[in-house]
């Protein structure tokens, strides 16, 4: 179930793009600068200024100083690098009155697609369907503005895009007064035409040529306010739903390229271990539809005429491995020596004075699992290089890319497809890579595709860490609030989106800088607890990690949570109320009251079953999330066939604030996703670490949120407009669910979770696959598994 406050909206007309105000201008209504270009039918561009940023304040008994993120956080950072390039984001309308965008993100399911053509639609008074967005090629020239992360997609492209679009229309309006011998302020557009007082009709194709240019010029425009929006903050199923569902949606591995037949790589059985020898070469190459087998940097590649054939031959492979990077490392071996590199506490709890609230909590490596494996097609060439794949940094990928393979950046093409799902795993190019490699080996192009297996044991995991939290009160104040965290090293060798930043990134001195810098730019505490210092310690470089979805925060923001719970239980408050007290935000005060009325927080319940809430601010945005578990040994007990169930979540309530929300619909999902995310981490899904490699090599045993674990009552508020532009959406729930699923196990138990997934430390519950071969056996009985 959802709620919508929709944005107000009346009947007039706006006043045409291109013309002035007349006035005084509405609220956010502003004028940019934007650009017609030469070009046979109509293409325009934007050019966009940056903005001042001003943190608002609070008052508290004992307020907090604002934090870094406070001040400028990862979006706006993000948002502000990609400005000098936005006039390169450009329109064309062809005469068939369709307008085409090349997208300078990655589609991966959040629906940025559907979004962006909202945009235009709005500012060009357009049908929607009449809207045409593709996903651009890797353009180096973009520089920061192809970097798909950080929740920035619709942030930083919501005014361009806009821009571009309200040039389009007042071209258009210019080339119809010409036509029809009429002022262009008499003269509307609706619907893809151009309306006279007279009754005359023009449409959009009509006049793509004659609106078209044949020498770049600049004009100014003025937007729409929000309040002649008929578009922006309506609730619209996606553009590619039909598609996606009917299958006719294309992603990597759905493309024919010629010559590119289905390619795997058998990989080692430890982390990063590395390929010594092959001993039965020549009987694999000889097996049914295998063309070609070839030791590669990540194990031993195998092409076929089939991805069966493939996955044949390298169960029958006969590798030596060597060892690898995470060699004998266990969950313990790696806790032991985060705790050996956890930052010091400084401020005691005072004998007489004040108290403390001293914690440790645990958070296990977790998988990316995002439902479309890494794969790419390559084809490499003596002179030049074709890629194919789902990258959220393609720009990045196009240089190492031509570094790697000797050749100029002009030489290597890279095309970016729709991906079935990240979650971050796609910031990284890891595929293109071995696909390149592999390639280039060859002299052939490959279809490559990672098994399931692979993508557990081998890909890019979220790290492990710990966070050492001292609160310390007195007199019914929170006096000062210390947070350690302590991780497994990220890798964000992906950068903020083009090779330079990527480079420094995996310095042997700068990496820990940028993880820092990273850490700074997205923690926010939502409340005022006195002296505040929250800081990242890293260690261990051997393993894949990567920037799964809201990086730190989820693991941040849950300790953080739980000692909100434990201060109010210290203090005598109702937790909800301690939050509302120290609150430093109106708006991240009104979520948090949405989600306890609705939820009716505090309403009595029966043993064994609890409600848990939490706050969580990001990129200008804010969520609270109210959930109801039932731990109860009947429900803990339950079983089904080849699954773990343990406690379920019986109920969500979510209320979301991101300021506009161009598509409520698409908000709805974004949070439905996150819960999933939030409940998969606090209770089920995490990765078991023995001997250099991981256990888990599925869903069948790796326990993401199933359908017998996702709360049956389920409602998102998506709050009124508190904005004339929209905040991140894209990792917002995550971080707020996962909190309030782990304090209302901690109601419900009596005792307050402290690692992570609270499953982890329990015996397994499945027997783990062989690591040799690396792939298992397909089953024979799917349709037993189906429930």
């Amino acid at each position: 179930m959802a709620r919508r406050h929709p944005a107000p909206a009346n009947e007039q007309s706006p006043a045409p793009a291109g013309e002035p105000d007349g006035g005084a201008p509405g609220i956010g209504r502003r004028r940019f600068l934007g650009y017609v270009l030469a070009a046979p039918t109509l293409t325009v561009a934007a050019q966009v200024g940056a903005e001042a940023i001003a943190p608002t304040t609070a008052e508290a008994v004992v307020p907090s100083l604002p934090g870094p993120a406070e001040l400028l956080d990862l979006n706006e950072l993000l948002t502000l690098a990609a400005l000098p390039t936005s006039h390169l984001i450009t329109l064309r309308l062809d005469a068939d009155g369709t307008v085409h965008f090349a997208l300078p993100r990655a589609e991966v399911g959040q629906g940025v697609t559907t979004s962006s053509a909202m945009l235009i639609a709005e500012e060009l008074d357009l049908p929607l369907e009449k809207v045409k967005v593709t996903l651009a090629d890797a353009r180096p020239e973009l520089l920061f503005n192809q970097l798909t992360g950080g929740s920035n997609t619709t942030v930083s492209t919501y005014t361009p895009i806009r821009v571009a679009a309200a040039v389009a229309r007042g071209r258009l309006l210019h080339a119809a007064s010409l036509v029809l011998g009429e002022a262009v302020s008499t003269l509307t557009t609706k619907a893809g035409t151009v309306l006279s007082p007279a009754g005359a009709v023009l449409g959009y194709g009509e006049l793509a040529a004659r609106a078209a240019a044949v020498a770049d010029s600049a004009v100014t425009v003025t937007l729409k306010d929000r309040e002649d929006f008929r578009v922006i903050g309506t609730a619209r199923r996606r553009l590619d739903a039909l598609d996606a569902v009917t299958g006719r949606k294309k992603f990597a591995m759905d493309l024919q390229i010629d010559g590119a037949l289905p390619t795997m790589v058998c990989r080692p059985p430890t982390i990063n271990g590395t390929v010594r020898a092959v001993a039965n070469l020549a009987a694999v190459r000889a097996m049914p539809g295998v063309t070609d087998v070839v030791t590669v940097s990540s194990g031993v590649a195998v092409r076929a005429r089939t991805f069966g054939q493939c996955v044949d031959a390298i169960r029958a492979l006969d590798v030596d491995w060597g060892p690898g990077t995470a060699e004998d490392a266990t969950d313990a071996t790696v806790l032991a020596e985060l705790r050996r590199a956890e930052l010091p506490l400084v401020v005691p709890p005072l004998p007489l004075l004040t108290k403390a609230v001293d914690a440790r909590f645990t958070f296990h490596f977790a998988s990316n699992s995002a439902l479309e494996t890494n794969c790419a097609i390559a084809d490499v060439r003596p002179d030049s290089a074709e890629i194919w794949g789902s990258l959220k940094a393609p720009i990045v990928a196009q240089e190492q890319l031509a570094l790697r393979l000797g050749l100029p950046v002009s030489a290597v093409r890279v095309h970016v497809t729709e991906g079935g799902g990240s979650f971050g795993r796609k910031l990284f190019h890891d595929a293109a890579h071995e696909a390149a490699e592999i390639s280039k080996k060859l002299g052939k192009p490959v279809k490559l595709m990672w098994h399931r297996t692979d993508d557990f044991r081998q890909g890019r995991t979220h790290p492990m860490s710990t966070s050492r939290v001292r609160a310390t009160y007195a007199l019914g104040e929170v006096l000062t609030y210390e947070q350690r965290h302590t991780s497994v090293a990220t890798d964000f060798g992906h950068g903020i989106g083009e090779v330079l930043t990527a480079e420094a990134a995996r310095l042997p001195v700068a990496d820990l800088t940028f993880s820092e810098t990273m850490f700074q730019l997205t923690q926010i505490s939502p409340y005022h607890l006195g002296v505040t210092t929250q800081l990242l310690a890293e260690t261990d470089k051997g393993y894949n990690t990567g920037s799964m979805r809201n990086i730190y925060s989820p693991n941040v923001r849950t300790a953080q949570e739980l000692v909100i719970d434990e201060l109010a239980d210290r203090l005598g408050e109702d937790a909800y109320a301690l939050r509302r007290r120290l609150m430093k935000e109106a708006r991240a005060r009104a979520v948090l009251d949405e989600v306890a009325r609705i939820g009716r927080w505090g309403r009595p319940m029966e043993p064994g079953t609890a409600q848990g809430i939490a706050v969580h601010p990001e990129y200008h945005s804010y969520v609270a999330v109210l959930a109801e578990i039932d731990c109860r040994p009947a429900t803990r007990g339950r079983t089904v066939p080849n699954a773990y169930t343990g406690p379920r979540v019986t109920k969500v309530v979510c209320a979301v604030d991101v300021g506009l929300a161009v598509n409520p619909r698409g908000l709805e999902a974004q949070m439905m996703g996150g819960i999933s995310d939030g409940i998969a981490l606090a209770l089920t899904s995490g990765l078991h670490l023995k001997d250099g490699a991981f256990l888990e090599s599925s869903w069948d045993n790796y326990y993401y949120t199933r359908q017998w674990n996702t709360p049956p009552e389920l409602e998102i508020v998506v709050m009124p407009p508190t904005g004339d532009k929209p905040g991140g959406a894209g990792e917002l729930a995550v971080a707020a669910a996962m909190a309030a699923v782990a304090g209302a196990y901690g109601r419900a138990t009596g005792t307050m979770p402290t690692v992570f997934p609270v499953n982890h430390t329990a015996p397994l519950t499945f027997t783990p696959a062989p690591a040799v071969p690396p792939v298992p056996a397909s089953p024979t009985d799917g349709r037993d598994r189906v429930l």
